[in-house]
């Protein structure tokens, strides 16, 4: 089933982890996709692996020129730009009294800044398409905090918030903007991190490929009607806490 077919899709982030899988997912139902990260080896390797129709640029998000040229790049290969997946961000840890303004400017310049660059980059070349879908990959982070890492918690309730103002904003030319919530995913990021998952309802972590099926959903038309949302992807997390498997109910 070709769900995105005859689209062209950006992801930030792209080389590995979610942006990868949410590539590859895209590009198996259809789309040509343009996959930006400052992972040069591993973004080119991604691109490969896909095939016919993925590109790679290099692309730090922090940079509006970077952004025009990966956009640039979606439009001069394929022909146009509908889906942007603002999928690139990073973490630091610390409590906020010994949290550093260099830590604070570092990922909220990466998660939240870098978001805005991408959606101002974007804006033309969806205009130009008529429409589009633009999804930005937040945390539950973004829903409820966290101790130590105040910045990591900041910057994803600010892409919560800004994809509200922008949805808002870019309603009238077609343009939908959401925003995903994902709880503890198994990728690099979180490689070597210890996550008790005992208290979460579904009792694990989630995959990449299942925050890649909630992206399609947002990028295909099936979702025409859905913008200025917050979808939670957690295995219920947020919901509350369970009984760890072998204890007691009461």
């Amino acid at each position: 089933m070709e769900r995105v077919i005859d689209k062209v899709a950006l992801v930030s982030g792209g080389a590995r982890g979610i942006g990868a899988a949410v590539a590859s997912r895209l590009h198996g139902e259809g789309a040509r996709v343009v996959i930006g990260d400052v992972l040069d080896e591993e973004g080119k390797d991604t691109a490969e692996r896909m095939g016919s129709g993925a590109v790679y640029v290099h692309l730090d998000v922090t940079s509006p020129r970077d952004w025009e040229a990966a956009v640039g790049a979606a439009v001069d290969t394929f022909g146009g730009l509908h889906i942007l997946v603002n999928n690139a961000g990073i973490v630091n840890f610390g409590p906020i009294e010994d949290y550093t303004l260099e830590q604070w400017n570092s990922v909220i310049t990466v998660n939240l800044t870098g978001t805005f660059n991408g959606i101002k980059a974007a804006i033309p070349a969806l205009k130009q398409s008529k429409g589009g879908s633009v999804i930005n990959i937040s945390s539950i982070a973004g829903i409820r905090g966290y101790e130590a890492i105040p910045g990591y918690t900041a910057s994803k309730f600010g892409v919560r918030g800004l994809t509200k103002s922008a949805a808002l904003d870019l309603g009238r030319y077609g343009i939908r903007v959401n925003s995903v919530h994902p709880g503890v995913i198994s990728t690099p990021m979180t490689a070597g991190m210890e996550m008790d998952m005992s208290r979460v309802a579904l009792n694990r972590q989630g995959h990449p490929g299942e925050i890649a099926d909630l992206v399609l959903y947002l990028a295909s038309n099936e979702s025409s009607f859905v913008t200025g949302a917050e979808f939670v992807i957690d295995g219920g997390d947020t919901a509350g806490a369970v009984t760890p498997p072998g204890q007691s109910r009461g």
